[in-house]
C-alpha cells in the first residue's frame, strides 16, 4: 500500500486490554502517561487501519500465532509466529491474509 493509498478502515480486529501502569509515579515527566499491554486479534482478512503511526506512542509487538503484512511507506513486509519488533513513528497499517487466526501482545506507553 503506498502512501497515495487509501488504507482500508479497520474491520475483524478485537483488543483486549490485559494491564496497565500508571507511568506518573514511576518516572518522572511522564505524568498522564501509561504503559499498557492488550491481546489483539485479527481475523483472517481482517485488517488494522487506517494508517496509522506510533508518534510519541511507541510500542513493542509479538505475534503469537499467525502472520501479519505490515504496509509501510509502500514496502511490504510479512512477518510471522514469535516474530517481536518495535512499533514507531513511520505512518503503515496492517493486514491479514491467511486462514489461521493470528494474535499480539502489544505494549506502549
Amino acid at each position: 500500500m503506498s502512501n497515495e493509498q487509501a488504507a482500508p478502515e479497520t474491520k475483524g480486529v478485537s483488543v483486549k486490554l490485559l494491564s496497565t501502569v500508571d507511568l506518573g509515579p514511576e518516572i518522572e515527566g511522564m505524568e498522564g502517561r501509561q504503559l499498557r499491554m492488550r491481546m489483539v486479534t485479527i481475523e483472517p482478512g481482517g485488517v488494522f487501519g487506517p494508517i496509522h503511526n506510533h508518534k510519541d506512542r511507541p510500542g513493542t509487538v509479538y505475534i503469537l500465532q499467525g502472520t501479519i503484512t505490515d504496509h509501510r511507506m509502500g514496502l511490504l513486509r510479512t512477518m510471522g509466529r514469535e516474530w517481536a519488533g518495535p512499533r514507531t513513528g513511520t505512518p503503515h497499517t496492517g493486514s491479514r491474509t491467511e486462514e489461521q487466526f493470528r494474535q499480539w501482545r502489544s505494549r506502549s506507553t
